[in-house]
């Protein structure tokens, strides 16, 4: 997870992003164990209780459990769920405002694609390098 923090979200829902992120990277799978309050308390010298409260959002949502004594863990099909909600969000309140600065620029589909092309290139290129 990144330590820096912005001002325009309070930090346990920043916290809480962060953790749907890795899970939507594939690095917290499900059946997969967080990090313990504790450690990432101290790690990003955070309260104890603002990462409770980034933690208690994800529980709440149903992705992830309390194992009273044993930690909290990624429910099973998390990912999954996410996912769809995730892609349904972007479609419905994201994607109207690209799709709007696409046509006011004048851009047009080829084009689009193939920079989204290049980009997923030099993507793949930068983590081929990193992997060395």
């Amino acid at each position: 997870m990144d330590p820096k923090w912005n001002d325009d979200q309070p930090i346990y829902r920043q916290l809480r992003d962060r953790v749907v992120a890795m899970m939507l990277e594939g690095v917290l799978k499900d059946g997969d164990a967080l990090p313990s309050v504790r450690n990432v308390a101290a790690e990003y010298r955070l309260n104890p209780l603002t990462v409770l409260k980034g933690y208690q959002e994800l529980v709440d949502e149903g992705l992830v459990e309390k194992k009273r004594g044993r930690g909290m863990f990624v429910t099973e099909g998390a990912r999954k769920q996410l996912l769809l909600d995730e892609r349904q969000k972007f479609l419905e309140k994201e994607w109207p405002l690209v799709a709007a600065t696409i046509a006011r620029l004048g851009l047009d589909a080829e084009d689009l694609l193939n920079r989204a092309e290049q980009y997923a290139a030099s993507d793949a290129t930068e983590e081929g390098e990193q992997d060395d």
